[in-house]
């Protein structure tokens, strides 16, 4: 997950440097081979489900549906990028959500209109619909 975001710094993508986050802690897998083999997870993907399982109470990101897939079969639990959005906003973390989703949408995280229109619904960010 580090060096997808670093590979995605040095092409000039507008991602944070991780070492400059106090909040964040980044920590490798003890063992990337306690999951089931399934050959077309991404190493990003890979890590976070090798640390969900080694870290009690853990809840994985996950956007990809095959990552997905592999946490319901290990019993994690996971929310999307946009679901962690949204507890951002509830807990006052975020103002708003729209600008966010347009930010995302230009790094090239595409969301269908009916998903940004409901996820922008439960934000209350729709008014007079």
């Amino acid at each position: 997950m580090v060096d997808e975001i670093a590979a995605g710094r040095a092409l000039g993508v507008d991602l944070p440097d991780l070492s400059g986050l106090d909040w964040v802690a980044v920590r490798s897998p003890a063992a990337a081979s306690v999951l089931p083999l399934v050959t077309d997870l991404g190493p990003g993907e890979t890590e976070v489900l090798a640390l969900a399982l080694e870290v009690p109470g853990a809840v994985a990101i996950l956007d990809d549906g095959l990552a997905r897939q592999a946490a319901k079969i290990t019993g994690i639990p996971v929310i999307g990028t946009l679901g962690l959005l949204l507890e951002a906003k509830r807990s006052g973390l975020v103002e708003a959500l729209e600008p966010l989703l347009d930010h995302l949408d230009a790094l090239g995280f595409r969301v269908s209109a009916s998903t940004r229109a409901a996820v922008l619904d439960l934000a209350g960010e729709r008014a007079g619909i």
